[in-house]
């Protein structure tokens, strides 16, 4: 009841107002335009992790757009190096190369502060082959490529230097359907990840030069 009897005081606040514009000036300008933030970046990480218990390292590329500083969307492409160490009568090296990518997704939150929390999520495909010849050349001789679907989602921590640096760092977990390596090993790429990057781009453009701290 006490809001029902707050709105006609509320109108007729609003109603003093426009009647005291009309007979101070010609018109009354209101600044209706919208607070609507987007952005665009580069982004490049580095990481360390594990898949069938040895040692993996990855980088990646992403190109994103951001909506309102609270969703991202865009691609990604990621490669990868793991220390298998395989050997075989078939395999003389055995380490595990390749790479992935497709549709990246980012919720943010508190993505107006200064310190964000974000949850990304990587959906797509690639492919991984053992090396089959001399380390210090390893694309030479890529034995039996496999193409694998990947499933990655994580969670990150946000750092904003400015409107146009962003760090991260943060954990993932990847999922991929199974190859078909003879002898199997491994059956897939399943693996934890931990590591940083840095998004370089424009967060924050199309600000409402009316308001701050935005």
């Amino acid at each position: 009841m006490k809001h029902l009897k707050f709105i006609p005081a509320y109108f007729l606040f609003l109603s003093g107002i426009v009647c005291w514009a009309q007979d101070s000036a010609d018109y009354v300008e209101f600044n209706d335009r919208k607070n609507v933030v987007h952005g665009v970046y580069l982004g490049l990480g580095g990481y360390y992790g594990k898949i069938a218990g040895k040692d993996t390292y990855l980088g990646s590329v992403k190109i994103a757009y951001v909506a309102n500083q609270q969703f991202e969307v865009g691609i990604i492409g990621v490669g990868l190096y793991s220390e298998q160490n395989y050997s075989s009568s078939s395999f003389s090296v055995g380490d595990l190369v390749g790479g992935y990518g497709g549709l990246h997704l980012e919720p943010i939150l508190f993505g107006k502060s200064k310190v964000n929390m974000s949850f990304p999520v990587l959906l797509g495909g690639g492919a991984v082959g053992f090396l089959d010849g001399d380390i210090d050349d390893p694309f030479t001789d890529v034995n039996d490529w496999e193409a694998v679907f990947v499933f990655e989602p994580g969670i990150n921590v946000l750092y904003n230097i400015s409107r146009y640096v962003q760090l991260e760092a943060g954990f993932k977990y990847r999922f991929s359907s199974n190859t078909n390596f003879i002898p199997e090993k491994p059956k897939n790429i399943n693996g934890y990840s931990v590591g940083l990057g840095i998004k370089i781009g424009v967060f924050n453009m199309g600000r409402n030069r009316y308001k701050k701290n935005i």
